[in-house]
């Protein structure tokens, strides 16, 4: 009795003879002597071509086979992106593969990973499948970034994500915030020229503006903050203590204008400074609240003795105007008698004299109720 065989429409067979590959077997019904050596290999078209335990370079000699099949070659730097009817189905890393081309139409896309950037034909909706060959980086709307390859800069990145491949070439991205910042000295200590020593807590405020340079530069806010402090160390010493608490505004505009001479030099715009405080030493500060207090002790002493001046020099004159003006007189006399009248109920005037002097006698006596 023969050995029958079917191969369906969507299948394929191999042929061997004595365990070596002879020939491809189309669809149909194949009937073998019992006593036969050969052997068949059915396999299915929809699914890539593999023969267990046989290698795919047997197979490449028969020029009918290879007629079907879609032979690929993954070098060693490539990944192959593999699609069927123009979905994506894999990838695929270094070696050979082999897919039945009859039912399906199958295309490619090679990626050399010695490049490592994601090219553009490859659509993002496939990236979540490729997660364990890629690597992401993102770029703030407020950043800048740089890509790096093997630690060298290649170029410098706008906000949004980035794709890299994982393979021979280390990819990394250093980001730069673009925002204003702020830097802050607090209790410093510096010396006048007259030997003060005082702690000063200074402001300023800057922005990158050449990301990349700042990327040159090693401790990059370090080296900011030593440059405000030279500055700032060259201007209070040339100052005496006096003159720096009166000039306390200039000290920011002298110190803003150094720094954006060196602006250029570090890649950054420097947009404003200030002093916040100046903190002066305990015996120092006794001493000035002395200076101070006497200061303001004086101050009053010299208003109280010109009120004084200005009071007897208005009584003088008025003396001279009713020495010269008899009608001047009695109305003086007249205010002293209103004056008096507020003070008592009745008054009672006997005998001659001068009356402003018996007006002045009676607004003395204020014992008297009634005279």
């Amino acid at each position: 009795m023969f050995k029958k065989i079917n191969i369906k429409t969507d299948e394929r067979g191999l042929l061997f003879r004595k365990g070596s590959y002879v020939k491809l077997l189309q669809p149909g019904t194949y009937r073998f002597s019992p006593f036969s050596e050969d052997t068949v290999e059915v396999l299915t078209i929809t699914k890539p071509f593999h023969v267990q335990g046989k290698d795919l370079q047997l197979f490449m000699q028969d020029e009918r086979l290879l007629q079907e099949l879609d032979v690929v070659q993954a070098q060693d730097h490539e990944y192959v992106l593999h699609y069927e009817n123009g979905q994506f189905v894999s990838l695929l890393t270094a070696g050979s593969y082999a897919f039945w081309n009859v039912l399906k139409k199958h295309t490619y896309i090679r990626i050399d990973i010695r490049n490592p950037e994601l090219p553009t034909e490859v659509d993002l909706a496939v990236l979540p499948r490729l997660a364990s060959y890629l690597q992401a980086f993102e770029v703030a709307n407020h950043e800048s970034g740089a890509l790096y390859y093997n630690h060298v800069m290649q170029r410098e990145l706008a906000p949004g994500k980035y794709y890299f491949w994982r393979g021979p070439v280390s990819v990394a991205v250093k980001t730069v915030d673009l925002r204003q910042q702020q830097m802050d000295m607090t209790g410093q200590e510096m010396m006048t020229e007259d030997k003060v020593t005082l702690r000063l807590n200074f402001v300023c405020q800057y922005r990158i503006v050449q990301p990349l340079r700042v990327l040159e530069i090693r401790s990059f806010e370090e080296q900011l903050y030593i440059q405000l402090q030279l500055i700032l160390r060259e201007y209070v010493g040339t100052l005496k203590l006096d003159d720096l608490l009166k000039m306390k505004q200039e000290i920011a505009a002298f110190v803003l204008s150094r720094l954006n001479e060196k602006s250029e030099e570090y890649g950054v715009r420097f947009l404003s400074a200030g002093v916040k405080d100046i903190i002066l030493p305990g015996d120092i500060k006794e001493i000035m609240n002395t200076v101070l207090l006497a200061e303001k002790k004086a101050q009053a002493n010299i208003i109280t003795r010109r009120e004084e001046t200005a009071s007897t020099r208005s009584l003088l004159n008025t003396a001279k105007l009713m020495d010269e003006n008899m009608t001047l007189y009695r109305l003086k006399e007249l205010e002293f008698l209103e004056k008096i009248c507020e003070k008592i109920g009745t008054i009672s005037l006997t005998g001659g004299g001068n009356l402003l002097e018996q007006l002045n006698s009676l607004l003395g006596d204020k014992s008297a109720g009634k005279v």
